[in-house]
């Protein structure tokens, strides 16, 4: 099922646009014109990667500087261990879409939902 995100016009380069989903995704547009979805909670603690810095297809998480790749959701930096699930971006015409993935997130136990899927403690 694919889920609108936001028009192309609407989500300049370099810049990302986070969804309420459970649990939240944000789109990261880089700078080479790609685009990319990840969950959007850091698997080390509970922080948005959506405040985080993107550089080329990487995204430092705000908190304690972990970086993931945005192409395989892989923690690159410590201190997380555990990747973020990565979601397919589809464009249509002048709209983004997000088909979610349906496999289990690593989500941190300190965001407040509990060890998911071997989520950092």
């Amino acid at each position: 099922m694919m889920i609108p995100v936001c028009r192309l016009a609407d989500l300049p380069r370099g810049e990302a646009f986070r969804l309420d989903t459970k649990p939240p995704v944000v789109v990261f547009h880089t700078e080479d014109g790609e685009f990319y979805a990840i969950d959007d909670t850091c698997t080390h603690q509970d922080a948005s990667l959506a405040e985080g810095w993107l550089e080329g297809c990487a995204v430092e998480c705000p908190l304690h500087a972990s970086k993931f790749d945005l192409r395989t959701g892989q923690a690159d930096v410590p201190p997380a261990r555990l990747p973020v699930r990565t979601h397919q971006v589809v464009i249509e015409g002048e709209t983004i879409h997000l088909v979610l993935s349906d496999a289990v997130p690593n989500l941190p136990f300190a965001a407040g939902r509990g060890p998911v899927a071997g989520g950092a403690t």
